[in-house]
This record gives C-alpha cells, sequence and structure tokens, in this order.
C-alpha cells in the first residue's frame, strides 16, 4: 500500500431546488408540509500530486427536463477552484441518478470509478420499473456504458483505495452499488457520503430518503459513514444546503458556492 497523503477537500454547489417539502426527504416525518430545499454538489479532493473529482452533475438539458435550477455547470464551478476538469485523471461516481453521472465528456483524460453492482443496476431488469428508472438519465447511463466500452471505466467491488490517502466504500441502500469516498485530511478522515445521506437530519434521526432500494441498508448505511470518518461530524451529506452555512468559503468570492471541509466546521 502506498504511504498515504493528505488533501484539501471541497463541494462545489452548482444548482438546486426549493420548492420541496420535508415529506419529500424522509420516508416518515412530523413535519410534511414544511420546506425542505435541496442543494446539487460535485467535489473536489486536492493535493500537489493530483485532484480526484467525485460526481459531475447533469447539464442544462436535463436540468430543463425535471425543472432544476442550475446555477453552473459542475466544471464551472471547478474552474473557479483552478481544476481544468479536461485534464482530472480520476473521477468518482458515487451512482447513477442523474444528478451524479452527467457532463462525462468535459473529463476527457478521466478513468470514471464505479462499484460493479451500480451498472448492473442500472442496464438491469430494475430499470423496467418507473419508480427505480426514474432517478436515472438514460443518456448518461447510456454514456457511462460509452466509457467501458473505450476502456475508461475502473470497477469496484466493495472498498478499495484508487489513490493513497482517498478509497471508495460500497454503502448500498439507497442504489445497490450506491458508494461513498473517504479522504484522508489534516483534520483526519472526512467522508463524503454523497446519497448514502442526502441530509445531516436522515443520518441523525435514521430517518431515510424515500429514493430508495434496500430502506435496511440505507439505514445501516449511516452507522458504516460514521464509522469510516474521524467523528460524525466528518460525514458531509450529499445534498444539505446546511454544508455551505457550516463550512467555509476557500475565499471570500466563492461565499455560497464552494464550501471548504478539510478544515474544522463552523460552531
Amino acid at each position: 500500500m502506498s504511504e498515504p497523503e493528505t488533501y484539501e477537500v471541497f463541494a462545489v454547489r452548482y444548482g438546486s431546488r426549493a420548492e420541496r417539502l420535508r415529506r419529500e426527504s424522509f420516508i416518515t416525518t412530523d413535519a410534511h408540509d414544511a420546506p425542505m430545499p435541496l442543494d446539487y454538489y460535485v467535489w473536489a479532493i486536492v493535493n500537489p500530486n493530483r485532484a480526484i473529482v467525485v460526481d459531475t452533475g447533469f447539464e442544462h438539458t436535463e436540468a430543463a427536463r425535471r425543472g432544476r435550477v442550475l446555477t453552473r455547470l459542475p466544471r464551472e464551478g471547478l474552474a473557479m477552484l483552478g481544476i481544468d476538469t479536461a485534464t482530472v485523471r480520476d473521477v468518482v461516481i458515487t451512482h447513477l441518478h442523474f444528478d451524479h453521472a452527467g457532463t462525462l465528456d468535459d473529463f476527457p483524460a478521466a478513468r470514471f470509478h464505479l462499484q460493479d453492482l451500480e451498472l448492473q443496476f442500472g442496464t438491469g431488469r430494475h430499470m423496467t420499473e418507473r419508480f427505480f428508472r426514474q432517478a436515472y438519465a438514460l443518456d448518461h447511463v447510456l454514456g457511462v456504458v460509452r466509457k467501458v466500452f473505450a476502456g475508461r471505466v475502473a470497477f469496484h467491488d466493495g472498498a478499495e483505495e484508487i489513490a493513497p490517502g482517498v478509497s471508495v466504500h460500497l454503502i448500498g441502500g439507497h442504489t445497490p452499488g450506491m458508494q461513498c469516498v473517504r479522504v484522508l485530511t489534516r483534520r483526519g478522515h472526512v467522508v463524503l457520503a454523497s446519497d448514502a445521506a442526502h441530509f445531516y437530519e436522515n443520518m441523525e434521526t435514521a430517518s431515510p430518503f424515500p429514493i430508495v432500494y434496500d430502506v435496511a441498508r440505507m439505514i445501516a448505511g449511516y452507522d458504516v459513514l460514521r464509522g469510516l470518518a474521524a467523528s460524525p461530524a466528518h460525514v458531509i451529506p450529499g445534498h444539505d444546503p446546511l454544508v455551505m452555512a457550516r463550512y467555509p468559503a476557500p475565499e471570500a468570492r466563492l461565499n455560497g458556492v464552494i464550501a471548504r471541509l478539510d478544515v474544522p466546521p463552523r460552531a
């Protein structure tokens, strides 16, 4: 195993969905009609040796089709950090839902890291059911298949280190192949949960998100996330606007757009 390296970690906000209610975020909740907006993120893992991107978001076509607000393309947000997506060598796709697996062609030099189970699910029998396929975009899935045929997908079966100090871990639940990313930073291991936990509250109250393949695995996954992280405060949910409130921007001009996650959260 390589000597571990430490990284800076960033959440890049590229879109939002303001018109949402709490009942859309929990299978059971007592506050069905309270507002609960959602943000869309991609993440960057950076040190002097490499830049790794986690998830690739969606593009204007998919935003219009689904009525989402796309503030900027993921590549435009990453460029604010000085990351040129044309030169990124490794991209983790946590799962194949529409908001995590678009814009692949903006990463022409990348190898894409994906769990075996996720592509099997996204191209298998469950896609005949609207409940399961509604969160997938056909063009995105086809785009991944094209990368497979081009030899540009690295498949994983469980936990595996993809760079010194960076590893992927199969969680399941939300989708069969849902994976998180564990990153060594100066404040300890930070875990990018992606949609293994959409909101802090999903984890804190063990209240699962309604878009789910296996509820039991989703709930068990919250403990797995916490076990991988240096503390529960080191787990970063996939869609919570509180991420922007709890973590500082790397510089003032990026406030509300990019949050730095390798530093302690605000009190």
